[in-house]
């Protein structure tokens, strides 16, 4: 489990990364209307979705075998949680798929036009708002001990 919480941990890291780079990529060339070039804004955008993707699933499972996330539902109840415990056990999971499924419909509506701008403007929109959910729900206190 703790190679599970380390993984999820470092791999946010990265995530985060390539978030901002694909969020900063989709709002230049959407306000300097850019062309969409596959070679690098389609593959910066895909491997963003990609990799959140991945830091889901990651995170899904340490829910469900950790002491933090479930397991703390059922032995305390919902009315038991602290602030901490709720915020890792409630709100971090819950956010953060909000977030995935905005990151994913930015991905899935892109793909829908042809045009440029359209594009990068909805890719900045949609994985902008998920960057904000992930960046508001980040256990900031354990993180950066």
């Amino acid at each position: 489990m703790e190679i599970l919480k380390n993984l999820h941990s470092y791999l946010a890291y990265i995530v985060l990364l390539v978030l901002i780079v694909a969020v900063a990529n989709a709002l230049i060339g959407w306000f300097a209307k850019k062309d969409f070039r596959f070679e690098k804004d389609l593959r910066i955008s895909l491997f963003a979705l990609i990799l959140s993707h991945i830091q889901l699933l990651v995170g899904i499972i340490l829910f469900f075998v950790s002491t933090s996330g479930l397991k703390a539902i059922q032995i305390l109840g919902m009315g038991g949680l602290n602030a901490p415990a709720r915020l890792l056990a409630v709100e971090h999971p819950f956010i953060n798929i909000i977030a995935l499924v905005l990151i994913t419909v930015g991905w899935s509506r892109h793909k829908k036009t042809d045009n440029s701008t359209a594009k990068f403007k909805r890719i900045g929109i949609f994985y902008g708002l998920g960057l904000v959910l992930i960046l508001s729900r980040i256990p900031w206190g354990q993180w950066l001990n």
